[in-house]
């Protein structure tokens, strides 16, 4: 696989709003342990801390967390606080605000619109911070988001929140959320692995609007909700791999930022070694015939 030291600038760069962030960030939900929440077991701190300063050392300045990414012994904004305060001035840290887990970990009602601004201010707590670069909104189960982004459109007015953005939506949101306030960033689900029209709608909509696409469980296939995040290549994801001298997750994080120069990516990781590889997939460049082969092999069957 690519091994070599490769820093987050050989993956480019794009803004949001006025701020610009390498297109290789950092997801931060597995830094609290093996599996997604309160699933598998809590990380070694100190490991955590390690992963966080050495992606802003391979020049990763743009982490994705939220409050309710938290595990039996850590909290990710915890983490980062700790690992990475007083922070850089080019550093963007995007979190996520909506869903709700008590003290127990279980999940409870998701906010009404009313309660973003507690969720906003837990995130500041946590963080350290005065405000916070980047807020999504993420969508649970409401048919629209007017109510819920207008009120975090407001908390942008007071000064806590710098930007906006949205997750877990379908164009109709998009255009909804346009009509309130800006919008700089969409994070869905998206994949090499799970193909979805309506996303690929959504990503086409974000290019034409300047807005960046930041996929999650961008290496997972269709277990990832369940905790099982690991890579499930395919054959042709796998002699792709091969001809690059690349691993099979290297070549889907390259795919996807293929898919458009406003596409992020925020690959999770609690391993030191694993963040490398990561980074280092930013400079992987798939041909045009291995895109469409892949794309290809990929699409659902009829």
């Amino acid at each position: 696989m690519i091994s070599e030291t490769v820093t987050a600038q050989a993956s480019g760069s794009f803004r949001m709003g006025d701020l610009t962030v390498h297109r290789v960030g950092l997801g931060a939900m597995r830094l609290t342990g093996s599996a997604a929440f309160h699933l598998g077991t809590p990380s070694d701190r100190e490991r955590s801390i390690t992963v966080l300063r050495r992606a802003v050392e391979l020049g990763v300045n743009h982490i994705d967390t939220a409050a309710f990414y938290f595990s039996a012994r850590r909290s990710a904004n915890e983490l980062i606080n700790t690992a990475l305060a007083p922070y850089a001035d080019d550093l963007v840290i995007a979190v996520k605000v909506g869903p709700f887990r008590d003290w127990s970990g279980e999940w409870g009602t998701s906010a009404r619109p009313d309660r973003l601004r507690g969720h906003v201010e837990e995130n500041l707590r946590q963080l350290g911070r005065d405000h916070l670069d980047l807020v999504y909104l993420r969508r649970m189960s409401q048919d629209s988001i007017a109510e819920h982004f207008g009120a975090l459109a407001e908390l942008r007015e007071e000064g806590l929140i710098r930007h906006l953005g949205i997750s877990c939506v379908s164009p109709r949101h998009l255009t909804e959320a346009l009509d309130i306030a800006p919008v700089v960033a969409v994070q869905n689900r998206y994949g090499l692995g799970t193909p979805d029209r309506e996303a690929d709608e959504l990503l086409r909509m974000c290019g034409e609007r300047g807005i960046a696409f930041v996929p999650y469980y961008a290496m997972a296939g269709k277990g990832a909700e369940a905790g099982a995040v690991e890579p499930g290549p395919d054959d042709e994801v796998r002699a792709v791999a091969r001809a690059h001298g690349a691993s099979p997750a290297q070549v889907q994080l390259a795919w996807t930022l293929q898919q458009g120069p406003h596409v992020l990516a925020i690959p999770g990781t609690g391993n030191p070694d694993h963040l490398v590889e990561n980074i280092a997939a930013g400079a992987l460049r798939l041909t045009p015939g291995e895109l469409s082969r892949l794309r290809a092999a990929a699409a659902p069957q009829a």
